[in-house]
């Protein structure tokens, strides 16, 4: 449901907020900023990545994940009550943008708490396919949005859509605090996290000093190197991602004739088709390693870049189907086995904030600008160099995890 909530914006942020809360600019510059609104999110999330992953390593991941729950169910609901420019002007904008910034905060703090409850908790000999569960996440999301406003711009003329429709998907969003209350009342923490409280309760009665009391600051000290790497490692699945889910919309629907319905249901057979190959890679990576599978995907999706966007200009929907689906079967390539992949990278004391950093340092510098760098370098130089732009952040991947250790043998138990 939250990854919902962040896709949902992504849908809306290239087909409804143009008009909505940037009317008074040209269709080209409306987009530009809206996407830009849309990056916002990817800033906050390093941000949200410090403060959650701070308090994961201290209080518990379910603590955390259950705040980060909430104020992404909050700021969603919000969004879908918000004034229009028509209404308030240039707040109406500020105002989204500062929604979406929270949005930002609450996922960068939501991946890590669900990812390591499931995967310290998974048999070590099945981490990854365990954590495909986290990652399914995205892919679900993707479909629960897209499904969202397929459903409602059916049920609604055109012109209500534009004008009120959309605000409907965002307030389902209050679902999540719902959610999160289940979670709150009914899971309990991970076995790692509570033999890391033990220690620490340990340490506490015998005046020791073993463990760090700012987990951020320990995991940088610590594992420079494999924040850095790791975020290099996200990158193609950001880029590539991003530029699937929210960029070819816009592209799709003003530049190859295609209907919005149709659009965002070819992105959302793409995603469906993501979610079952996330976790035979997933598995394959259980018995064979992280690293290969992950360098397999991202040479493939570099390669893929260059076929998405002459199959989507055919105009032909079942052809569009195939650009996104198989740039996003690539992906999951790389994106399935990722949450073992970094929770293997590092010690439990920091393993929360050392896994997020790396993961939201990765989204910033991919995803953030993403569909906005794509829709520059296509009004300026042409498509293909949305292409170029996806292969490069791929080979930066696959230097990225070349240069990591394999850790699928690791014991995540061992403090």
């Amino acid at each position: 449901m939250e990854w919902y909530d962040f896709f949902l914006y992504g849908a809306a942020a290239a087909l409804i907020f143009p008009t909505a809360f940037f009317g008074e600019a040209t269709p080209s510059t409306a987009l530009i900023l809206s996407l830009l609104t849309f990056a916002a999110g990817f800033i906050a999330r390093p941000i949200g990545g410090i403060i959650f992953g701070h308090y994961g390593d201290r209080v518990g991941r379910k603590k955390t994940l259950v705040m980060a729950l909430i104020l992404m169910g909050v700021s969603s609901t919000l969004i879908g009550l918000l004034p229009t420019y028509t209404m308030i002007g240039v707040t109406a904008p500020i105002l989204l943008t500062s929604l979406r910034f929270a949005q930002g905060l609450a996922i960068g703090g939501q991946w890590g708490g669900a990812m390591l409850l499931v995967t310290e908790s998974a048999p070590s000999d099945k981490r990854g396919y365990y954590g495909a569960f986290a990652q399914a996440g995205a892919p679900v999301g993707v479909i629960l949005a897209n499904l969202a406003f397929i459903i409602t711009s059916s049920l609604v003329s055109e012109e209500s859509f534009y004008s009120w429709g959309w605000r409907i998907p965002f307030l389902a969003s209050a679902v999540l605090i719902a959610i999160s209350m289940y979670i709150q009342l009914n899971l309990e923490d991970t076995k790692a996290f509570k033999e890391l409280e033990a220690l620490r309760q340990s340490q506490k009665d015998g005046n020791e000093k073993i463990i760090k009391r700012s987990p951020i600051l320990e995991a940088i000290r610590k594992y420079p190197s494999r924040i850095a790497l790791a975020a290099g490692a996200f990158l193609s699945i950001q880029v590539t991602f991003y530029i699937l889910i929210a960029f070819l919309l816009a592209y799709g629907v003003s530049s190859a004739d295609i209907t919005r319905d149709d659009m965002l249901a070819a992105v959302l057979i793409g995603s469906a088709i993501m979610v079952p190959f996330q976790f035979m890679f997933s598995s394959y990576s259980d018995r064979h390693g992280r690293k290969g599978i992950f360098m397999a995907g991202a040479v493939l999706t570099g390669l893929w870049a260059f076929a998405i966007f002459p199959l989507v200009d055919t105009g032909n929907f079942w052809l569009i189907v195939l650009a996104i689906s198989g740039g996003l079967t690539f992906v999951s390539m790389m994106y399935g086995p990722q949450a073992a992949f970094f929770t293997e990278l590092f010690s439990t004391e920091v393993r929360y904030s050392g896994a997020t950093l790396g993961y939201q340092f990765g989204a910033i510098l991919g995803g953030a600008f993403a569909p906005t760098i794509a829709a520059l370098l296509w009004n300026d130089f042409g498509i293909f160099w949305v292409s170029v732009y996806i292969a490069f952040a791929s080979l930066l991947t696959l230097l990225s995890v070349m240069a990591l250790t394999e850790t699928y043998k690791t014991d995540l138990n061992d403090n």
